[in-house]
C-alpha cells in the first residue's frame, strides 16, 4: 500500500469513528430525555432537569431536550414569589425557549411557554405593565402563525383585563383615601368623573380586551373561561360610561355571559364525554 493510500485510509476510518461516536451521543441523549420525561412525570424535577441538560449537550439538534428542560425550570417558577432563586427559574425557562426560537422562530410550544411565564411575572406584586405588553406580544406571534387557535385570543383578553381592573382599583383607593366621607364600594358605579377619567386611560384596552375574546368565542363557542372573563372586561367598560343608561347596557351584556357559563357548565354536566373502552 502506498503512502497516499494509506492517508486516504486513516481518513476513513477516522471519519467513520466521528460518525459514530456522533450516532452514539445521539441514543444517549435520546435516552436522557425519555428518563427526564419519567423523572419529570414523577415530579423528581431535579434529576429530569440534570437529564434534559445533558441530553441537549450530547444532542445540540435535539428540540425536544431543550422544551422540556425549559418546561422544567418553569415548573419550579412560583407566580409572584420574588425570591431571587426564583426569578432565575423563570428566567432560565425563558433563555431556553429562545434557544428553541433561535432555530425554529416559529415553535409555538416556546412562544406560548415564554407568553405564559412573562404573564406570570407581570402579575408581581408589583404590577409591571411592560411585561404585560411584552406577553401579549408573544400571544400576538402566535395569532400571526396561527390564527385559527382561540387561546391566545383569549390571553390577550385576560391580560387587557387585569391592566384595567388594576387601573380601575388604584383609581377608587385613592378617591377613598381622599374622601372618608364619601367611598365608592367595589360594586358601585364610579362616578362620572372617575368614569371619563376612566375611560380615558383604558377605553383602548377594554375595548381590545372584547375585541379578541369575542374573537376568541367565534372559533370555539363553547368557551367558556372566554365568557367568563368577556363577563368581566364588560364590567370594566360599564366604569368607563357617564350615563347610567350605557353602564346598565353593559352590566345587562356581563350578566348575560354569566348565564351562557352557567348553561354550558351545566350541558357539560349532564353529557359528560365518554370513557376510554366504555
Amino acid at each position: 500500500m502506498n503512502r497516499k493510500s494509506h492517508i486516504c485510509l486513516s481518513l476513513v476510518v477516522v471519519v467513520a469513528g466521528l460518525v459514530v461516536g456522533v450516532g452514539c451521543d445521539r441514543l444517549k441523549a435520546r435516552d436522557l430525555l425519555n428518563k427526564g420525561v419519567q423523572a419529570y412525570k414523577a415530579g423528581d424535577f431535579d434529576i429530569a432537569i440534570e437529564d434534559f441538560k445533558q441530553a441537549k449537550n450530547l444532542d445540540p439538534t435535539l428540540t425536544n431536550a431543550r422544551l422540556y428542560l425549559a418546561t422544567a425550570y418553569s415548573g419550579r417558577y412560583v407566580p409572584g414569589a420574588p425570591s431571587p432563586e426564583n426569578v432565575r427559574q423563570g428566567q432560565q425557562a425563558i433563555e431556553e425557549y429562545k434557544e428553541v426560537l433561535a432555530n425554529d422562530p416559529n415553535n409555538l410550544t416556546a412562544i406560548d411557554g415564554i407568553g405564559a411565564i412573562i404573564y406570570n411575572m407581570a402579575g408581581g406584586p408589583p404590577l409591571d405593565l411592560a411585561k404585560f405588553a411584552e406577553a401579549k406580544s408573544y400571544q400576538q406571534k402566535h395569532i400571526s402563525i396561527r390564527p385559527d387557535d382561540p387561546d391566545p385570543y383569549y390571553w390577550i383578553g385576560v391580560i387587557d383585563w387585569a391592566i384595567a381592573y388594576h387601573e380601575n382599583k388604584e383609581e377608587r383607593a385613592n378617591s377613598n383615601l381622599k374622601s372618608i366621607k364619601k367611598q365608592i364600594g367595589e360594586n358601585d358605579p364610579l362616578p362620572p368623573p372617575m368614569a371619563k377619567d376612566f375611560a380615558a386611560k383604558e377605553s383602548a384596552t377594554i375595548d381590545e380586551g372584547i375585541t379578541n375574546l369575542k374573537k376568541a368565542i367565534e372559533l370555539r363557542p363553547d368557551y367558556d373561561d372566554a365568557m367568563a372573563y368577556l363577563n368581566l372586561v364588560y364590567r370594566q367598560k360599564a366604569d368607563t360610561e357617564v350615563t347610567p343608561q350605557d353602564h346598565d347596557t353593559d352590566v345587562k351584556a356581563a350578566e348575560d355571559l354569566v348565564e351562557k357559563v352557567k348553561a354550558i357548565k351545566q350541558h357539560r354536566l349532564d353529557n359528560p364525554p365518554p370513557t376510554p373502552g366504555g
